[in-house]
């Protein structure tokens, strides 16, 4: 079967994987063996990247974590075996540099790439090349580090990037005229949105180019989960203008009781991980441990039912915007990612 590209949403609709929003890690893992497989997971130390790290350790992968607060990373991964810690901040240009190097000289194949860590809802912060926060470690940091440890995913066997979107890229499109505030007032939001944005247009780029190496990417939306830390810098008038909390800043239990626990939200960064009924498809957006379909504005859509919270919206999966994300990216960065 000829691997197709997911250009334009081409390939943007569910397959029947016979999953679905409760279906959890253990279920999508079951059966699949990762013995001998190496998975690298930013940000695998919390939240749903700390899951991820759980199920593919049980189902016999070595897992490295690059993580920003070392000493964070040490004390949540302790008594998991099979597992690496390495100093890496996403906003450190070099910091990654170093990271992928020390990997690299290793010479040993990368089966997995999971793209998770990520900021959300920030004040406006610049890191030291002037880039805006959210998109500096959302994307231009995991586009880099992808670019860099290319070697190693081209050595493996059908190896995988999985990128952790968000629904949240439908607040934004990604703004190519000034993508870092500097000639527009900051709204996190719109920051939050654009960086999520460039998650899946990169998805779609890089397994339209991977593709002929065997890589495939994907970009996935977790879902609305409860227990992250993600938000913890976030006002507490946004969640309430969204309708999700109450005036003393106390999330509403009809709404809580809707959302995932945190292996239902790791069970679709798994899924794109590990299935075979994807062996064939790549660059899609997932949710739900399946492919997403298109929002066409066919969807209503209201925060506090997180299950109404779903779709891809086309700008994000657009072969122009893709291809012209890819080489503002390489410009920002100054490289050159020739995945092939």
């Amino acid at each position: 079967m000829e691997s197709k590209n997911n250009y334009n949403g081409a390939l943007q609709q569910p397959i029947g994987s016979g999953f679905n929003a409760t279906s959890t890690t253990t279920d999508v893992i079951a059966g699949i063996n990762l013995k001998g497989k190496t998975a690298i997971i930013t940000g695998g130390y919390a939240g749903i990247g700390l899951e991820t790290t759980k199920t593919f350790i049980q189902a016999g992968a070595r897992v490295i974590v690059p993580a920003r607060d070392i000493e964070k990373a040490k004390r949540n991964l302790v008594g998991l075996a099979n597992v690496e810690v390495e100093a890496m901040d996403l906003m450190d240009y070099h910091s990654i540099n170093a990271f992928a190097e020390k990997f690299l000289a290793s010479r040993q194949p990368l089966d997995l790439l999971i793209n998770n860590a990520g900021i959300m809802w920030v004040p406006l912060r610049r890191d030291a090349r002037g880039f805006e926060s959210q998109l500096s470690t959302n994307h231009l940091g995991h586009f880099q580090l992808t670019a860099k440890l290319w070697p190693a995913l081209k050595k493996a066997d059908r190896a995988r990037v999985v990128n952790v979107s968000s629904y949240g890229h439908q607040i934004a499109p990604f703004n190519f005229e000034d993508p870092n505030f500097e000639h527009r007032q900051y709204e996190t939001l719109l920051g939050y949105g654009q960086s999520k944005t460039a998650n899946n247009l990169f998805a779609v780029e890089l397994d339209a180019r991977g593709a002929k190496s065997g890589i495939r990417a994907y970009a996935v939306h977790p879902g609305s989960v409860n227990h992250t830390d993600l938000g913890r810098e976030a006002p507490m008038e946004l969640y309430q203008q969204m309708g999700t909390h109450d005036a003393d800043g106390h999330i509403f239990p009809e709404v809580e009781k809707k959302l995932k626990q945190l292996t239902q939200g790791a069970a679709t960064t798994v899924w794109c991980a590990t299935s075979q009924l994807l062996n064939e498809i790549g660059g899609v957006y997932c949710e739900d441990a399946d492919i997403a379909e298109l929002d066409l504005g066919n969807i209503k859509h209201l925060m506090s039912e997180p299950s109404t919270l779903r779709g891809v919206r086309p700008y994000s999966v657009d072969e122009i915007n893709a291809k012209r994300l890819w080489r503002l990216s390489e410009k920002m960065l100054d490289i050159t990612f020739n995945a092939d």
